[in-house]
C-alpha cells in the first residue's frame, strides 16, 4: 500500500490524464514524434505541421493520434496502412503546393541576401537535427522560430511558399 508521500504510480497519473481528444494536439509523445517528422519533411512551422496531420486524419478518416502513431510507426519501420499513407503524403504535398500567382501579393521590398542566405541556413540547419531527433524540444521551437521569421522575411503565408521565394530571391542576385 502506498503512503500518502509517495508519487503517485503511472495508473493514477493515467486516470487523471484528460482523454486523447480533448488534449490539444502535440501534447502526447507520439503526437509531438509525428510533428517534429512534418516539421522536418515539409519544412514548416508547429502551427503548419499541425494542419498538415488534421488534413491527414481527417482525409483518411482516423484521429489525429492515430494519424501521428501511423506516421510515427513508418518512421521506425513498421508497416502502415496504405489509406493513412496516402493521407499523410497528400496533406504534406497540398501543403507545398504554392497559392496560384496573384492570390497573395509578398513584399515589395526584399531583404538582403546575406540575411536570406542566413535565415535559410538556420531552416536547413533545424530541418537536418529534425529529421534526426524529432522530439528534441529546442530544435521544435528552432523551427518553428526561423520557419516564422523565414515567412516574415519573405512576406510569404507559408513556410513552403517562403522558401521557395528565398531560393528564387538568391538565384535572381547572383
Amino acid at each position: 500500500m502506498a503512503s500518502p508521500g509517495d508519487p503517485p504510480s503511472a495508473a493514477a497519473l493515467a486516470a487523471q490524464a484528460p482523454p486523447l481528444a480533448e488534449r490539444p494536439l502535440g501534447q502526447a509523445p507520439t503526437e509531438l514524434w509525428a510533428l517534429g517528422l512534418v516539421m522536418a519533411a515539409a519544412p514548416c512551422s508547429a502551427r503548419e505541421a499541425k494542419q498538415i496531420l488534421l488534413a491527414a486524419a481527417e482525409r483518411a478518416r482516423i484521429t489525429a493520434a492515430q494519424a501521428a502513431e501511423a506516421m510515427v510507426a513508418g518512421s521506425l519501420g513498421l508497416p502502415v496502412p496504405g489509406r493513412v499513407q496516402r493521407a499523410l503524403h497528400r496533406a504534406v504535398q497540398a501543403a507545398r503546393t504554392p497559392l496560384p500567382h496573384g492570390a497573395f501579393r509578398g513584399v515589395g521590398i526584399l531583404p538582403s541576401r546575406l540575411r536570406t542566405e542566413e535565415v535559410l541556413s538556420r531552416l536547413r540547419g533545424c530541418q537536418a537535427r529534425l529529421a534526426a531527433a524529432p522530439t528534441d524540444p529546442g530544435t521544435l521551437r528552432a523551427m518553428d522560430d526561423v520557419a516564422y521569421t523565414l515567412c516574415v522575411l519573405m512576406g510569404r503565408p507559408t513556410t513552403h511558399e517562403a522558401v521557395l521565394a528565398a531560393e528564387r530571391h538568391l538565384v535572381a542576385q547572383e
